[in-house]
């Protein structure tokens, strides 16, 4: 039975009283929300925090409204509650159904947004229990000095796995981050950085706090698809998310689309602007647009599942991302 490490739990009443209690301990100290991700790493001796502050009773985390021209979401709202909600189901469907498939529904009624958000990277080599990991030779991102990936130390490349942030990136979506000298709001799409170690730029004494979606972007055409071992719990070993703006005769203004579980973040993919702008959805050009998603797209050994048979899958399922915009 994997147990966990000694810890003293917090429940602060509020923003400010966390942000104090984690100054007040620093590096000692972990955030936790749901604890659907910290938790089980936390057995496995990926972390050991002496303290742990919890999120998900701060009012300031909390609720789904509209507000100032987006939809504001609390980030310690469920996955559970973000997929049920109706301002979510009617004008961001993508958003729901990626809420809706994350892990199985006791997990969703668990964990929150903003934890999906913050996921840690996942790699075959590194969520082992510590047994396993020492047995084969730490890796770089804990405890090691080499990359059983790559099999050169230099870069962590583990897989960024969370389903919700391909969606909020192609909605426009921004993160509001507290810390106790400010609060700085960052775009999705720029949170990110592709390192496997720490792979976003929130800061270890920062709490995300809300996200917000322009409601500017309820009229795109979304779609979001989700590839994995089993029909629930499993990690995503992909995911293929997809906004357009279409006028009125049906042809594409704008369009993008957004990878994750190949790297260490999620991947915009690049030149669909070229190929489907001015044009309808037609089968050529879901056709090109596939071809061109499987180009860029070269999974690692980080899952353990055949990394070719995942890249041979990114057409497959950018085509059904394709599918559901054309027919919403």
């Amino acid at each position: 039975m994997l147990r966990l490490p000694p810890f003293r739990y917090h429940r602060p009443s509020s923003l400010a009283e966390a942000l104090e209690l984690k100054g007040e301990h620093r590096s000692e100290a972990m955030y936790v929300a749901g604890g659907t991700d910290l938790v089980p790493n936390m057995k496995h001796r990926l972390f050991e925090p002496a303290h742990l502050v919890a999120l998900k009773g701060l009012p300031e985390l909390r609720g789904i409204e509209e507000r100032d021209g987006s939809l504001r979401i609390g980030a310690a709202e469920t996955l559970t509650d973000v997929a049920k909600n109706k301002a979510v189901l009617e004008g961001f469907p993508a958003l729901a159904a990626a809420a809706g498939h994350v892990a199985g529904p006791q997990l969703r009624n668990s964990g929150t947004l903003g934890g999906n958000v913050c996921l840690d990277t996942r790699c075959t080599y590194y969520n082992q229990t510590a047994f396993w990991r020492e047995a084969l030779g730490f890796c770089l991102k804990k405890d090691g000095d080499v990359c059983h990936v790559t099999k050169v130390g230099k870069k962590c490349v583990a897989a960024h796995s969370a389903d919700t942030p391909p969606v909020l990136m192609t909605l426009d979506a921004e993160l509001v981050l507290a810390g106790p000298e400010e609060i700085r709001s960052v775009p999705v799409r720029d949170f990110f950085v592709a390192d496997g170690i720490v792979n976003n730029q929130r800061l270890p004494d920062e709490i995300v706090t809300e996200i917000r979606i322009p409601l500017s972007s309820v009229g795109r055409r979304q779609a979001y698809t989700k590839l994995r071992q089993r029909k629930s719990i499993d990690f995503p070993l992909l995911t293929v998310a997809i906004a357009a703006d279409m006028d009125a005769s049906g042809r594409v203004r704008s369009i993008e689309g957004v990878v994750t579980g190949l790297g260490s973040r999620p991947r915009l993919l690049t030149g669909w602007s070229e190929i489907a702008e001015g044009h309808a959805l037609d089968d050529e050009v879901v056709e090109e647009l596939a071809e061109r998603a499987h180009k860029q797209c070269h999974p690692l050994e980080n899952i353990i599942v055949d990394p070719e048979w995942r890249r041979a899958m990114v057409p497959v399922y950018v085509k059904r991302a394709l599918a559901q915009l054309r027919a919403a």
